[in-house]
């Protein structure tokens, strides 16, 4: 039976207690993230920021990574990107210079290797949390699904998108797997 998890404390204790490997799928071009919102206008404008809402999460990464724990992400992006995408491109640079592996790949090549269309994280292979959204693409919790049928398919999309999928520095200048 599938449960539903609001953000929050139990949500956060997701990023805890695997022992092993998270992986992310964002399959969106948006996310309507209130904390980011300043962060985002002023990449926009071109001011400086020392993103002060990612600081925990760099914090975890790192912890989690000195203990022998991988994070793991492949952002599937519309191109040419959205603001929002090449906000992410930039950011991302902070995430994997903590730890995280963050992996970029075109939603066109996405649609051909049959990717899913919607969000989620996959913990140690065997804990898969579907994430929901609104219509304003505000993260409103994930589902928790343990059919078995279901979190092995979701795991072969995670291979098949890391496959296809290009790395940060090599997506952001330009440099396709070949």
């Amino acid at each position: 039976m599938n449960r539903f998890i609001e953000p929050g404390p139990e949500f956060g204790e997701l990023f805890g207690s695997f022992k092993h490997t998270a992986f992310r799928l964002e399959a969106r071009d948006h996310y309507g993230a209130p904390h980011e919102r300043a962060s985002l206008r002023k990449f926009l404008a071109g001011e400086p920021d020392d993103l002060p809402w990612m600081r925990s999460w760099l914090d975890m990464i790192r912890k989690a990574t000195a203990a022998g724990r991988r994070f793991s992400r492949v952002r599937v992006v519309t191109v040419p990107l959205t603001d929002y995408s090449r906000f992410g491109v930039w950011c991302a640079q902070f995430t994997n210079g903590a730890g995280e592996d963050i992996r970029y790949l075109e939603r066109v090549q996405a649609e051909t290797a049959g990717l899913p269309q919607h969000d989620y994280w996959l913990f140690d292979s065997h804990t898969l949390l579907k994430m929901h959204f609104d219509d304003s693409d505000i993260f409103l919790g994930g589902e928790i699904i343990e059919d078995p049928d279901v979190i092995a398919q979701h795991n072969h999309w995670r291979d098949t998108a890391w496959k296809h999928a290009s790395r940060r520095d090599d997506f952001a200048n330009g440099r396709q797997p070949g």
